[in-house]
């Protein structure tokens, strides 16, 4: 029911206006589309999977940095304390924002199509990197000491490895541009 409102603004575009007109609204409609909270049953679902994908991979990241570590589901066990990924540690909500963010950069860096797609496409597996970053980051400062991994510093890190995927997301689209858009001009 919340889709069909931005779809009844597209037909009532293209019914009053045309399709000359519709065409020129589809990035607005598509950016009001993804301001649709998705269903609950669909976002659970993913939450569990990228909290488990994010646990497995940082643990077995850590392993490699020659940390004692041991993913059991969502729970990361460390000689000295284990750490939960929760649903909020899923990085479902940086992969939202990181890809609401490659669709504007594309509306207004890119003047391709696959250009843009290609970008908001980027933004997948550069959101989910990052989250394993930042969960890979607490377990070696919970190693270290576990009050570094808590707190203020658990916080900051999460909003300097959400910088570090916008600088990414940047240097893709910076990247996808010399890319595509050079040969397409030159």
């Amino acid at each position: 029911s919340r889709l069909s409102f931005v779809l009844l603004l597209a037909g009532l575009a293209w019914t009053f206006w045309g399709r000359a007109r519709l065409r020129t609204l589809v990035f607005p409609l598509l950016l009001l589309a993804t301001m649709i909270p998705l269903p609950s049953i669909v976002y659970n679902a993913l939450a569990v999977k990228l909290q488990l994908f994010a646990s497995q991979v940082s643990s077995n990241l850590a392993q490699a940095l020659g940390v004692t570590v041991f993913a059991e589901g969502n729970v990361i066990h460390l000689a000295g304390t284990t750490l939960g990924v929760a649903e909020a540690c899923s990085g479902l909500r940086s992969l939202s924002s990181l890809t609401v963010m490659a669709l504007l950069l594309g509306f207004l860096q890119c003047q391709l199509v696959r250009t843009r797609v290609g970008l908001v496409l980027m933004a997948l597996p550069i959101a989910i990197s990052v989250n394993v970053l930042r969960v890979t980051g607490t377990a070696l400062l919970s190693d270290y000491d576990q009050d570094l991994a808590m707190g203020f510093y658990h916080t900051f890190e999460s909003w300097l490895v959400f910088l570090v995927g916008m600088v990414l997301v940047m240097a893709a689209s910076k990247g996808l541009r010399l890319l595509f858009e050079r040969k397409a001009h030159g």
